[in-house]
Formats: C-alpha cells, structure tokens, sequence
C-alpha cells in the first residue's frame, strides 16, 4: 500500500518538475528564442523517435517539444522568468545573501535555484489544481441544484395535473354526498 502511494507521490513529483520548461532544455532564463530553436533541433537529433529505440524516446520527444513552444510563446515565458526571479529573491532572503553576493553568479547556486523553481512551480501547480477542484465542485453543485428544482417543478406540475384530472370525480363524489345528507335531512323532518 505504502509502496503504491509512494510510487504515485514520485509519478506526481517528476510530471510536476517538469513543468520548468527551462531545465527540460537544461537552460536559464536569458536565452533567446532563436538560441532556444538551436537548442531544440540539437536535442530533437539526438532523442528523435525515428533515430533511436529507446522505449521511453516518444515521451522525450514531445517533453522537448512543449518545452521549446513554451519558451518560444512570450506570456509563457513571461510566466517563468518571473517565477525564475521570485526563486532567486527567495534563496536570497533564505541565506541572508545580498543581491550583489558573487555566490549567485556560480554554478553552484545554480542547483538549489532549480529546486526552488521547481518548489515553486508545484506549489502553483497545486495551487492551480485545488482551485480547478474547487470550481469543478460548484459547478457539480450548482448542476445538481438545478437537476432538483426541474424536479420539483417536474412533481409539482404531475400533483397540479393529477388534481385538475380527478375534478370531475370529486365533483360528482361531493355531489352525491350532498344529495344523500339532503334526502336524510328531508325524512327526518318528515318523520317528526
């Protein structure tokens, strides 16, 4: 049991580390978009479905590719610069760093950085998905509210109709009542 969640916790982590189109090219934000073509016909080469056999090169090959459109559309890339920078600030005031600290030009940061981008981008991520969650829920809601008053109305009109149809029945049943208690009524006082 525990092997299983484990299992689906791991799938959920690296389908979510992906979302950092930028270390899929293995890059950092900066690059051009004409440099990111370059970067994607190299990589494309080497992982093309065609050009090799490995069982998992189809997968490769279309992680590369949404990662290079994703890098060549602007409010995309906008989207992760800027989570690129809020990382960056993050690791700063974590370490007590300043901005002009020589370490964040090294390779070394470079890693930590990834990781917190990738921090970052689940959290958004997760964000997104209890938000969609939530909307999908009010949406079932609301459709199940309306299913029950179609269905009131639905019982409402049957009991209007079924009254209207028995009118003449209770009609003649009332009537007849009445003419009986009259003919009592008349005999009584007769009899008296």
């Amino acid at each position: 049991m525990s092997t299983d969640v484990e299992r689906e916790l791991q799938r959920e982590e690296t389908e979510l580390a992906r979302l950092d189109h930028y270390s899929v090219l293995g890059v950092q934000p900066g690059i051009s978009v004409a440099d990111v073509s370059k970067l994607y016909r190299k990589k494309s080469l080497l992982i093309h479905p065609d050009k090799t056999s490995h069982p998992r090169a189809v997968e490769a090959f279309d992680l590369l590719k949404k990662a290079s459109n994703a890098l060549q559309d602007d409010k995309e890339r906008k989207r992760l610069d800027q989570m690129w920078a809020d990382a960056r600030k993050v690791l700063i005031k974590e370490n007590g760093w300043t901005i002009d600290d020589e370490r964040l030009t090294t390779t070394e940061f470079l890693e930590p950085w990834r990781a917190k981008v990738r921090e970052l981008l689940i959290e958004e991520e997760f964000i997104r998905r209890v938000e969609l969650k939530k909307q999908q829920n009010e949406e079932l809601k609301k459709r199940k509210e309306k299913d029950a008053e179609l269905e009131q109305r639905k019982e409402e009109k049957r009991i209007r109709d079924t009254w209207e149809s028995k009118r003449d029945e209770r009609v003649t049943n009332w009537r007849k009542f009445t003419d009986k208690n009259d003919k009592k009524r008349k005999k009584k006082s007769v009899l008296v």
